[in-house]
């Protein structure tokens, strides 16, 4: 079970703005984080988000991750992208709350979808440790580029 989806999208440029809780903050490498996403323009460029909350016991400055999008037609793209999280002193770079840090990264940002239709995706941590402690929510933000 991958936990609780929690989903808070009040921002009318929002496609999509939602997380999901990992069960007792283990991430492991079979817990793929999934969403779907409709692409309703194909005219439109997009920005695309990737959120993550993390306690202050994460012990790495970053975090590595592989992105699967597979579109509307079946093609699949898999990225895998870092998320600098602390800077070289150590300290954060999200928003603090709590024991908390949240973020939300930008991973393609001005992107134009090819058709439209239903997108999945599907997040899939990409560290050494298995399950990675201390990550509290993953999830994806998808809007419309101005």
């Amino acid at each position: 079970m991958t936990g609780m989806l929690l989903s808070s999208c009040t921002d009318p440029k929002a496609v999509i703005d939602t997380n999901t809780q990992i069960v007792d903050h283990n991430w492991s490498y079979i817990n793929r984080i999934k969403f779907d996403c409709k692409i309703d323009d194909d005219k439109a460029a997009y920005n695309v988000y990737f959120n993550l909350r993390v306690t202050d016991k994460y012990k790495y400055s970053n975090l590595f991750v592989l992105i699967y999008q597979t579109s509307p037609g079946g093609q699949k793209k898999v990225t895998r992208y870092e998320v600098k999280l602390a800077s070289k002193d150590g300290e954060w770079l999200g928003k603090g709350s709590g024991n908390l840090y949240s973020y939300q990264l930008p991973f393609q940002t001005v992107v134009k979808f090819p058709a439209t239709g239903n997108y999945h995706f599907e997040i899939e941590q990409n560290m050494r440790d298995n399950p990675l402690h201390e990550v509290s929510d993953v999830g994806l933000r998808v809007e419309k580029a101005n």
